[in-house]
């Protein structure tokens, strides 16, 4: 009976420590408090119960991944749940920078459909990158022949 004590209060003990760590953990307090986070962690956790449950139906883990949408869709959700929670985790800072990126690549892609769409814009941008375009007009030095003879070639016995 005593070794059955003896495990007990270890085990209390343990159990003990293992609060204390968890309450002092930065983790596991942005788990308690954030909404967010907690919300993306269950949504991840279901989203990937049902692709296994999905993968182990009978059909095979291979044939499973390659071939159903619905298990293809469940590994998305779930990828993209973590992944908004991880983001959650460290900070907001990186949210910020992909959005200016988005912002950046949004723009320049409105840029160069503006430019293949219209060509006074194409114009204006040439004219402003290498000057404007000098208009001449072509004189030939060249007398036009009769239109009735033809011509001989140079240098031809007569």
């Amino acid at each position: 009976m005593g070794s059955n004590k003896k495990k007990a209060s270890k085990a209390g003990a343990g159990v003990l420590t293992a609060g204390r760590a968890a309450r002092s953990n930065p983790y596991v307090q942005r788990v308690i408090t954030d909404d967010e986070l907690r919300t993306n962690l269950r949504t991840a956790f279901e989203s990937a119960r049902k692709a296994y449950t999905r993968m182990s139906n009978g059909k095979g883990p291979a044939k499973a991944l390659l071939e159903d949408k619905k298990t293809q869709r469940e590994l998305r959700d779930a990828a993209a749940s973590l992944r908004e929670a991880a983001e959650s985790l460290r900070g907001s800072r990186r949210k910020r920078k992909r959005r200016r990126r988005g912002g950046i690549l949004l723009l320049l892609i409105g840029a160069g459909a503006a430019l293949a769409l219209s060509e006074g814009l194409r114009k204006k941008l040439l004219d402003a990158l290498f000057g404007a375009e000098e208009e001449f007009e072509y004189t030939s030095t060249t007398t036009p022949q009769a239109s009735g003879a033809p011509a001989e070639p140079a240098g031809a016995a007569t």
